[in-house]
């Protein structure tokens, strides 16, 4: 009986899977791909290609600036689409910024790589489109019709012509194939449920070339990304050191200050007054250096982990034991990293397994940490609600932390879970 229960949870859990909220915008983004696809062509046409065309002429070269420049407005509508529909995560370019005057203009729009980007795009979505869309009408549309056949045979036969003879029962054709029989009927009606079950997974190998496609070229550059992730770096450098000096100054320094004003009052009171006093006075500026030294040592942590003095594996053993949840850590680090990397990582991992405590509703965490042809592979995965997106918040900053070092980070947190985070990361900064 609990083998059947068990069997049931689990074919119910897969048809959610396989028939989720991600399949049913998949399949919608591949409906509305190909008008898209085709609007993109006709833009290229009349846009890109004719200034091309009469760039022989003055008007050509203006009319070809424009063109790419507006590529972007048409690439802002893929890349809303993709982030809604496929969860695609990508940020958006820089905007842009023409150089002064007429001619500065149209230099600009000729030179604007992220325009010449995003004609690529949309050159080469529309085989894309068409391969997707094909799917959805070859599998899905058979299956339903397959799935569906047992309902209306009887009447497509009573309806339509005679199809058979004497000697010939009557029949329907179906891409090619006679139905004659309730035997065929209920085969093709198998078929249908087979078709209706892989439909979604090769929907998704479907548009996978689109995903990557949308993240190689209508986001930002590296070089851009880097410019942009190096910028945010210096910031937050900045922030923290502004945070650092005011908690000195408000805090350690400000009790410093008491501590020593009551030094002083206590050697007054031994010379000239009572030692009671000066004891008394002694004791509160003990307690006093042993709150300021807390202070600080909890200030240093945030600089530099202690743990990170005997390596990443003792540090992230220390930071799996103090979760709220459990976290099942697996590290495998032949090479020690360079300190900078220990460090990152460490920063990564702390706030993924806090997100998950806060965030994601999940009982459990898994923590692996891996060294692979040369790179640090950090993965941690929840098995929460998901719904976790890669821009705003802890997770962007993170990933402007790993892209200062030439490191990359992957976010998979479809909703209602799991979230899985892979951090790839240098041996050496």
């Amino acid at each position: 009986m609990r083998h059947g229960v068990g069997r049931l949870r689990a074919m119910v859990r897969l048809l959610r899977m396989t028939y989720g909220r991600s399949t049913w915008a998949g399949l919608l983004y591949a409906l509305i791909g190909m008008p898209l696809a085709a609007a993109g062509i006709a833009y290229l046409i009349i846009a890109v290609v004719a200034g091309i065309a009469g760039s022989i002429v003055s008007l050509g070269l203006p009319w070809l600036a424009a063109g790419v420049v507006g590529v972007r407005r048409l690439t802002a509508v893929h890349r809303k689409l993709a982030r809604r529909l496929l969860g695609v995560r990508v940020n958006d370019p820089p905007p842009y910024r023409p150089e002064p005057g007429l001619l500065g203009w149209i230099r600009s729009g000729l030179s604007d790589s992220v325009g010449w980007r995003g004609a690529a795009y949309l050159l080469l979505r529309l085989p894309l489109a068409g391969l997707a869309f094909a799917v959805v009408a070859g599998v899905w549309v058979y299956g339903v019709m397959f799935v569906t056949l047992p309902a209306y045979w009887r009447f497509m036969l009573a309806a339509g012509p005679a199809t058979g003879g004497p000697s010939q029962p009557a029949h329907l054709e179906i891409i090619g194939l006679s139905v004659g029989t309730w035997s065929l009927v209920w085969a093709m009606a198998g078929i249908g449920v087979v078709l209706l079950v892989v439909a979604p997974w090769l929907l998704r190998a479907a548009l996978a070339p689109d995903r990557a496609l949308i993240r190689a070229l209508l986001g930002p550059s590296r070089r851009a990304a880097l410019l942009t992730s190096r910028a945010r770096a210096v910031d937050e450098s900045a922030a923290t050191l502004r945070r650092i000096e005011r908690n000195l100054h408000d805090g350690a320094q400000a009790q410093l200050v008491a501590l020593a004003m009551k030094l002083g009052m206590a050697r007054e009171e031994m010379v000239d007054g009572d030692q009671q006093v000066a004891l008394s006075l002694v004791d509160n500026a003990r307690s006093d250096a042993r709150a300021t030294l807390g202070e600080l040592r909890d200030l240093v942590r945030g600089v530099h982990p202690v743990a990170l003095d005997a390596g990443l594996e003792v540090a992230l053993d220390t930071l799996a034991g103090r979760s709220a949840i459990p976290v099942g850590l697996s590290v495998d680090l032949p090479v020690r990293p360079s300190p900078a990397i220990e460090s990152i990582a460490y920063f990564c991992a702390s706030e993924l397994v806090a997100n998950a405590c806060k965030h994601s509703d999940a009982e459990r965490v898994t923590l692996e940490v891996r060294v692979d042809r040369g790179v640090l592979r950090m993965r941690v995965a929840d098995d929460g609600q998901g719904g976790a997106r890669a821009e705003g918040g802890g997770l962007s900053g993170l990933a402007d932390r790993v892209s200062m070092v030439d490191g990359e980070i992957v976010v998979d947190s479809r909703p209602g879970g799991p979230t899985v985070v892979t951090v790839n990361l240098p041996m050496h900064a």
